[in-house]
């Protein structure tokens, strides 16, 4: 589901212009249709009611996309993601227009009917929704197909630290601690296997605990026959005389 939420409403400022700026033109067209048999009221009135209840709709479907959906991918692909996404909006608004069209426009909806108001909604809302994807798709830039794969490890990075720069990994035990740019966290792992997996970013093994990625280096220090390396976050690294050769030969210390 990570992927689906790379056009999800969110996105960043961007995305949420472009959730907002489709919320108005659907509003617009809504409104001048008089859909939904809403053409007894002005056309100020339409407007208003269309652009406050895709209003919140916009700002109710950011929130699902941060927070509702776990980042993680999901099997069924962007399109099934999109659905489940627009049934899970659907549900708030449809008893948000239910309580306007009860207390405001004074066009009381019974109870039993909260099924087909539903159903409306959520229609309203997948083609929002589907609006909002492929136009997000279609900003995306286009992936260049000989370029290299991502490190396989990244995909290991607990949601917390998704997006993170690597500095570090340090075994303790059966786990490994990951020392990151936004901070640290353990999963279980063998050193060996995640060093293989860290192919692709500039680093080393520099002891049997520890692999160390280049550029968390902020600091190499030599003495009484052994190196020390200070990482960006604080931590000492030893090196130890099984892998020094090779870091003086890399120019690392």
């Amino acid at each position: 589901m990570a992927k689906w939420l790379e056009y999800g409403p969110t996105g960043g400022l961007a995305g949420w212009r472009r959730g907002f700026a489709i919320a108005a033109v659907a509003a617009v067209f809504l409104a001048v249709s008089g859909a939904f048999g809403m053409g007894q009221l002005s056309l100020l009135e339409r407007l208003a009611y269309w652009g406050g209840t895709l209003a919140a709709g916009t700002v109710w479907g950011g929130l699902a996309s941060r927070f509702v959906f776990p980042r993680s991918d999901a099997a069924g692909g962007v399109w099934l993601c999109t659905l489940l996404y627009a049934l899970v909006i659907a549900g708030p608004i449809t008893l948000l227009v239910f309580v306007v069209n009860r207390h405001l426009l004074h066009a009381p909806t019974p109870l039993r009917a909260l099924i087909s108001l539903f159903v409306s909604v959520a229609l309203v809302t997948l083609v929002m929704t589907a609006v909002n994807v492929l136009a997000a798709r279609g900003r995306a830039p286009a992936q260049d197909p000989q370029a290299p794969a991502p490190p396989r490890f990244l995909e290991r990075l607990p949601p917390k630290l998704r997006g993170a720069e690597i500095w570090a990994v340090e075994s303790e035990d059966h786990y490994l601690r990951l020392h990151t740019s936004q901070g640290q966290d353990l999963i279980l792992m063998r050193l060996a296997d995640a060093v293989a997996e860290l192919e692709g970013i500039e680093g080393a093994q520099v002891h049997r605990s520890w692999w160390v990625a280049r550029e968390a280096i902020a600091e190499a220090r030599r003495g009484d026959g052994r190196a020390t390396l200070t990482l960006k976050d604080g931590s000492e690294v030893p090196v130890s005389r099984t892998y020094a050769r090779l870091l003086r030969e890399r120019g690392w210390i």
